[in-house]
């Protein structure tokens, strides 16, 4: 990237989330995430300056000596902080603000720090492995809920089971409703998601049209499915068996497998029976990138009812020695020795101030990978490529990767701890027998039956 060449018709708006804006490149396999803050905000310091690059710079150094090393290098693309001129960034910030979802437009683009990550481009592959003239399709599933303005079907439980039947069922229910966990890429533009502010889902049918060229053989009947039946339900094998495959397998040449918790709960929502939920975990392939991310979600073992009062225990502890912030890691830096606190965290609680850290530390490494995106981009390859699914046909060479990666703040954890409470508590009032008074309560008049006593 020549920084001193920038120019904003070079990029497009790609999308944003929370905190920051992506672009990407028009002809390079590159994007540029740029934060994000309040409206009422944009006055910015130079001080802000200097915070904006240490915020950057701390998402890198996370990314790359914490969540890498947990989750594979295979997996994870860290990036690298650029400076950018300023009088690109402000021409690039009018450039995309018009295609912005309305939604979004409470915040505006960093304009005045020049900082930026710049990343690939996972919604698209490497040239080399475009043999064939049918662009390649990626698949952006967000794992977390987040705000859903409807009732969804789509259970994280079934799609971490290992089992294909189920993980099939909680792919179908996130096509049928994406809401914020589900887009679909083509050539790297996007061609299905529900945007921020619809409220209609996006139509089906279209995305089948989409990808009718990539299986031919499913434009007649097959396996007794119609058509667009069959479309999608290829579509889904594919993107199953990218999420199971992984080359780890022991001497026997079978797969290991990681698997659930047999303490785990069973979701209540769940259209399978209990005895496939009880025994349909059927692991997952250990070098899977559901195993891997599964197994860093693990390092909490507490949930926030049990790392609050160990986040009261070192915030009273701060009190009393603010200075120890710094050697705590509180706040960073994200490095070797961040990281050895949370691979080395005593499994007992001795009542230390170290123990509590170590233990709030996992949690937020846990919350990361809870909160993360998996990317698959697939293309049609030839029979002589690596890196392809295991499908009779048609052929597929394909990458996944995780994104989504930023550190969770250790500020968060009382806000954390007050939703999990509004949470339990409205689950345990909407699950509780209504009280008398609101049995008539839609009814103008009602009849008093009298008993004998």
């Amino acid at each position: 990237m020549e920084l001193d060449k920038m120019d904003e018709n070079d990029w497009k708006y790609h999308g944003e989330g929370n905190k920051s804006l992506v672009v990407s490149h028009l002809q390079h396999c590159q994007v540029l995430r740029l934060l994000k803050f309040p409206s009422e905000d944009s006055a910015h310091t130079r001080q802000t300056a200097e915070q904006a690059f240490r915020h950057i710079l701390n998402i890198v150094d996370y990314s790359k000596y914490v969540m890498k090393p947990l989750l594979g290098e295979k997996y994870v693309h860290s990036g690298e902080v650029v400076k950018l001129p300023l009088d690109f960034v402000r021409q690039l910030s009018l450039k995309v603000q018009q295609e912005r979802p309305e939604l979004r437009c409470d915040k505006v683009m960093d304009t005045f720090s020049g900082c930026g990550l710049c990343l690939p481009n996972l919604t698209q592959l490497p040239l080399h492995h475009l043999r064939d003239h049918r662009p390649p399709i990626c698949v952006e599933i967000k794992l977390a809920n987040g705000k859903w303005k409807r009732l969804s079907r789509y259970c994280p439980l079934d799609l971490f089971s290992g089992s294909k039947q189920r993980m099939y069922v909680a792919l179908k229910n996130l096509l049928e409703e994406p809401q914020n966990n589900l887009k679909i890429f083509k050539g790297g533009e996007l061609i299905f998601s529900c945007k921020d502010d619809a409220k209609q889902q996006p139509e089906l049918n279209d995305l089948i049209q989409h990808l009718r060229p990539y299986f031919p053989h499913s434009n007649g009947l097959y396996n007794g499915h119609q058509p667009g039946k069959a479309v999608l339900n290829e579509f889904i094998q594919v993107i199953c068996s990218a999420l199971l495959s992984g080359g780890d397998s022991n001497r026997s040449g079978e797969p290991r497998k990681v698997h659930l918790s047999e303490s785990r709960p069973l979701c209540e929502a769940s259209p399978f029976p209990r005895d496939l939920l009880r025994n349909g975990n059927h692991g997952l392939p250990k070098d899977s990138v559901l195993a891997k991310i599964l197994q860093v979600q693990m390092l909490d073992n507490l949930d926030i009812e049990g790392i609050y009062p160990l986040y009261k225990r070192v915030e009273q502890y701060l009190e009393e020695f603010p200075k120890e912030r710094n050697r705590l890691q509180i706040d960073g830096p994200y490095n070797e020795s961040f990281m050895d606190t949370v691979k080395n965290c005593p499994t007992e609680d001795d009542g230390s101030v170290e123990y509590a850290v170590g233990k709030v530390h996992q949690y937020r490494v846990a919350m990361t990978a809870k909160d993360c995106s998996i990317m698959i981009t697939f293309a049609p390859c030839e029979e002589d490529e690596e890196h392809q699914l295991n499908l009779e046909k048609p052929r597929f060479t394909y990458s996944i990767s995780i994104l989504d990666l930023d550190p969770k703040p250790y500020e968060g954890i009382p806000h954390q701890y007050k939703l999990d409470t509004k949470i339990v508590n409205y689950y345990l009032r909407s699950t509780q027998a209504p009280p008398p008074s609101s049995l008539y309560k839609e009814r103008q008049e009602c009849t008093l039956l009298f008993h004998a006593v």
